[in-house]
């Protein structure tokens, strides 16, 4: 069972979130956990497995959204005491926070709910900590108001938990994202936080299958290589599965588990030059 922090959360090497967009199912879940664990250790790349018991803001309402609150978060449970590894999920509502940050060792709060104050300081006062998502609208500086609000909140529950913004792309038109990688110093130097790269939802494509978002998964690598090497990035975002184009949510974004060994390799030997190590 995993009881405390990884030492990578601490910022001593590069992390990786990641695992697929949505628990699909227990057995799925607990599969591909333990594959990706494994290719983590041979990498030598700290892992927090990733996966959403629901995924609240799909395009449309016939799409697939998970497992529900109380079986993901059992299931979650299991992947993290059989497998062995830290956990982090989504919560999309102020009321999921608490019940949450009991199983988990880590919570994640979607772009588009970075603005909402109580949601921000509900998932703040859990006691976990937070990788807390750059609204798509947003400039890079005003996450720093977001992260005031959080430790705000945290100090009112007499809590001490540590804080993370996360980039994820800023809408360009209607349909695209692009990442301006000048905000990942600021987003850094403003809010006094570790910086999560997220690679895979910035290559997403809104909207564009009209039924469900589409994406260019081709392109994450390069710019999860271009993110670590501004050298302010701690941690790498990326959604993966074993069968991504017939994933059901995020699958033209995820990244398939065989493209990681090579991409981990990179991406540690340039988190090693960035740091100057």
């Amino acid at each position: 069972m995993t009881d405390s922090i990884p030492s990578p959360w601490a910022g001593e090497d590069l992390f990786v979130l990641a695992g697929p967009c949505a628990i699909e199912s227990r057995d799925f879940a607990l599969r591909t956990a333990e594959q990706l664990r494994n290719i983590f250790a041979t990498a030598g790349v700290g892992l927090v497995y990733k996966s959403s018991f629901d995924k609240a803001n799909r395009t449309s309402a016939a799409s697939f959204r998970g497992v529900g609150l109380d079986a993901g978060l059992d299931i979650l449970a299991e992947v993290r005491d059989q497998i062995g590894v830290p956990v982090i999920t989504d919560v999309h509502d102020a009321s999921q926070a608490a019940p949450a940050a009991e199983v988990v060792d880590m919570l994640q709060t979607p772009a588009f709910l970075c603005r909402q104050s109580d949601f921000i300081a509900a998932v703040a006062a859990a006691g976990k900590p937070v990788n807390i998502k750059k609204g798509q609208f947003l400039a890079p500086w005003d996450m720093a108001k977001v992260i005031e609000k959080a430790r705000i909140a945290a100090d009112e529950a007499g809590v001490s938990t540590d804080f993370f913004v996360c980039e994820r792309g800023s809408t360009f038109g209607y349909g695209n994202l692009v990442v301006d990688m000048r905000g990942l110093t600021i987003m850094q130097e403003t809010s006094g936080c570790p910086v999560v790269f997220d690679a895979t939802h910035s290559v997403q494509l809104p909207g564009a299958k009209g039924e469900s978002s589409g994406g260019e998964r081709q392109h994450a690598p390069a710019l999860a290589r271009a993110a670590v090497a501004t050298g302010a990035v701690s941690g790498v975002f990326m959604e993966t599965h074993p069968d991504p184009d017939n994933a059901p949510c995020d699958g033209p974004n995820m990244l398939p588990f065989e493209w990681l060994p090579g991409l981990l390799a990179e991406l540690k030997a340039i988190a090693a030059i960035s740091r100057g190590k």
